[in-house]
């Protein structure tokens, strides 16, 4: 079974930094750029990074442009979003993606997996 499970969210202060986790299974993700996206209530899902299947390329959005960085070791078939100097308005559920031999990009319609997503919330 074709399988990603995200972890790594919780409750945090402003300020404080996360580390999710993006975990394959069933499946291996050399071949698959990564994205994460997320979605707060009443909002649209909004991509907040992603990666080509080399690693070499990255992107992110201006709302996380230097607080957020997308990492991935493909010999432990995961990926990685560590997320510093969180704001209350990071507050979503995040999720992880993956897409077939296509290079990084924040369009949703191009991922062919999801996880179930992780919640992180933050707040004072």
């Amino acid at each position: 079974q074709l399988q990603l499970v995200e972890s790594g969210g919780g409750l945090v202060q402003p300020g404080e930094s996360l580390r999710l986790s993006c975990a394959a299974s069933g499946f291996t993700l050399d071949y698959y750029a990564i994205g994460w996206f997320r979605q707060a209530p009443g909002k649209e899902r909004e991509g907040v990074s992603c990666i080509s299947s080399s690693g070499g390329s990255t992107n992110y959005p201006d709302s996380v442009k230097g607080r957020f960085t997308i990492s991935r070791d493909n010999a432990k078939n995961t990926v990685y979003l560590q997320m510093n100097s969180l704001k209350p308005e990071d507050t979503a559920i995040y999720y992880c993606a993956a897409s077939f031999y296509n290079p990084c990009t924040h369009d949703s319609d191009e991922y062919d997996y999801w996880g179930q997503g992780t919640q992180v919330t933050v707040s004072s």
